[in-house]
């Protein structure tokens, strides 16, 4: 018992961690901001670790690991027998694009909810590329060769590499196509195409010298297009991160084991003065750290 931290510690950083701002953590407790830094130096002092990151009250791999025990913690002592407490919600409106809100996205809000069961988080459709929205978001994931125009600040949370793939079915009826590294290999195939992931980086890296395809199967959805190349339409380029459960299922299957970095990119966006808003700093804090689990890139 004499290793369990004092609950004042607890409810500071839990406080501090949240609003990420000494003075409003101070007045939401009723104490000074020097308790406060006091309070967090006696925290890490006992648990010998680093809680917060940078100045800015960002928290640290281990700051963030351990807020997810502490508000587990200080939720169960707010329960009382037959009656459940009360949970003070915020909102955040997220745009997000269709394909890595399924793939990447949602598999992972489980722990963000449990983090943060305050953040009551709405998710709404954005159009990749074209960067519009259906409503006003707080936060957006943009996709392209950058967060694009409007003076918003960004953090790239997610690149990745692609290659040509096809369903098996495809490939017996069309195939072999040896790596789909050369021109006479891509003329045989029908090539799926998309806004999104032009043939052209394909194209370049490998010294073929066909130009865009300008007729055929076409989607502006990285997702449709795959299930596209599942139905048999033909071959279409992949993005590992984004599309590794269309491999791990075998409903497409790789033509060449190398690959090319894509010019396009994941940004999460936000307009200046939006993280001042402790649930907005809360959210992009946690899907950087939650996308660090994801594989390195095979190439």
């Amino acid at each position: 018992m004499r290793r369990i931290p004092p609950i004042h510690c607890l409810t500071t950083f839990e406080a501090l961690a949240r609003l990420r701002n000494a003075t409003q953590a101070a007045e939401e407790l009723s104490v000074t901001p020097s308790a406060v830094s006091h309070r967090i130096r006696q925290l890490e002092s006992l648990l010998g670790t680093k809680l917060f990151a940078r100045g800015d009250f960002s928290l640290s791999a281990d700051g963030a690991a351990y807020l997810v025990h502490v508000r587990t913690g200080l939720q169960a002592l707010q329960k009382v027998p037959g009656r459940e407490p009360a949970i003070d919600t915020t909102t955040l409106r997220l745009a997000v694009t269709p394909t890595f809100s399924r793939q990447i996205l949602l598999p992972r809000l489980p722990l963000f909810r449990h983090a943060y069961p305050e953040i009551e988080l709405i998710l709404q459709v954005s159009i990749p590329l074209t960067n519009v929205t259906a409503e006003d978001a707080d936060l957006e994931i943009r996709y392209g060769a950058s967060a694009g125009a409007g003076g918003l600040e960004s953090v790239r949370v997610l690149s990745d590499h692609v290659f040509p793939v096809c369903s098996p079915e495809y490939l017996h009826e069309a195939g072999p196509f040896d790596g789909f590294e050369t021109d006479e290999a891509v003329a045989r195939a029908r090539l799926i195409r998309s806004p999104l992931e032009p043939w052209r980086t394909w194209f370049k890296a490998c010294g073929i010298t066909q130009a865009e395809p300008g007729a055929g199967a076409q989607f502006n959805d990285l997702g449709l297009a795959l299930d596209a190349a599942v139905a048999g339409f033909g071959v279409v380029l992949l993005r590992l991160r984004l599309g590794q459960a269309w491999l791990d299922s075998g409903r497409l299957v790789r033509l060449s084991r190398n690959s090319v970095r894509s010019p396009n990119d994941y940004f999460l966006c936000w307009k200046p003065g939006t993280l001042e808003r402790w649930e907005c700093a809360a959210f992009v804090d946690w899907l950087r750290g939650a996308l660090r689990d994801l594989e390195p890139v095979r190439k």
